[in-house]
């Protein structure tokens, strides 16, 4: 890589970090942390079995008052019927919110009519609604309970209503780099939203890896030169170097790598002060 490339490849990551979206879990309390959070911020609050489409909406609208962009996940697996997700979406319109992500949720049973996202997606293009923007998931090391030709169908499926898709938490930056090829050869043009940890001490990023279902890519992470000797210094995982080794590829037109999406695990005022300190204070209005 010349030094043009290298300063290219700097800017490029300082941009991406800047102007990264900032996940937030909805616990109980997690609003005060957001005090750290600069105004016009992009968060994306999270929806889950366990706490349900009221707590994500709850937390939408801290968000939103709060003065932040918000992007709130819609788990389809919680959405009982076209009348429930109205009811849904009828209250982001209320609110002003104009981005979802759209996912299918981790529900075992589904709660009524949606057994996957695509499936919504498709109910949801029916409705009058003041979405403008709507992204999906997408998994590039494969997922530990879906074939990867189900998953290629499923996106070819959602790519009509979508905008945009978020990547599985992945710390191997030449599997992220094949499979955008691959599926841009399978006719995805969806722009990428690099799924990205946070800053988080090794240690407890490699514990929360291991819940959420991303060992393949954790095993590629605990081969790093050193993993050992961080974990035990407590040292941080440094997210920055994951996009650096992706180099000219993070420009590219035909991969199409558009934005970042952090993995705060709510840690996040380590999460602000990492941005800052590699691509300075941020300038949002």
């Amino acid at each position: 890589m010349s030094l043009i490339d290298r300063d290219d490849t700097q800017d490029r990551v300082e941009a991406l970090v800047r102007d990264a979206d900032i996940e937030v879990i909805p616990l109980r309390g997690v609003n005060e942390k957001l005090a750290v959070v600069p105004a016009g911020t992009t968060l994306t609050i999270t929806c889950s079995a366990k706490f349900g489409l009221e707590r994500t909406l709850e937390y939408t609208a801290l968000a939103v008052k709060a003065g932040y962009q918000v992007v709130p996940h819609l788990a389809a697996r919680q959405v009982a019927d076209a009348a429930a997700l109205r009811d849904f979406i009828g209250r982001l319109d209320d609110l002003g919110v104009t981005d979802l992500y759209v996912i299918g949720g981790d529900a075992t049973e589904p709660a009524g009519a949606y057994s996957s996202s695509a499936e919504l997606l498709e109910d949801l293009a029916g409705i009058d609604h003041g979405i403008k923007t709507i992204g999906v998931a997408c998994y590039p090391e494969g997922h530990p309970a879906i074939p990867d030709a189900t998953l290629l169908e499923a996106l070819q499926r959602k790519q009509p209503f979508a905008n945009y898709m978020v990547s599985q938490l992945c710390f191997d930056h030449g599997a992220i780099t094949r499979w955008l090829r691959k599926v841009r050869g399978a006719g995805i043009t969806l722009p990428l939203h690099v799924g990205l940890a946070a800053p988080l001490q090794i240690r407890k990023l490699a514990e929360l890896s291991l819940k959420i279902g991303v060992g393949s890519s954790l095993r590629y992470l605990t081969k790093q030169h050193g993993f050992v000797g961080n974990v035990l210094r407590g040292s941080s995982y440094q997210p920055e170097q994951l996009l650096a080794q992706m180099g000219s590829d993070l420009s590219s037109g035909e991969l199409a790598i558009e934005r970042v999406h952090l993995f705060s695990f709510n840690q996040i005022a380590p999460t602000v002060e990492w941005q800052a300190r590699i691509a300075g204070p941020a300038t949002r209005a």
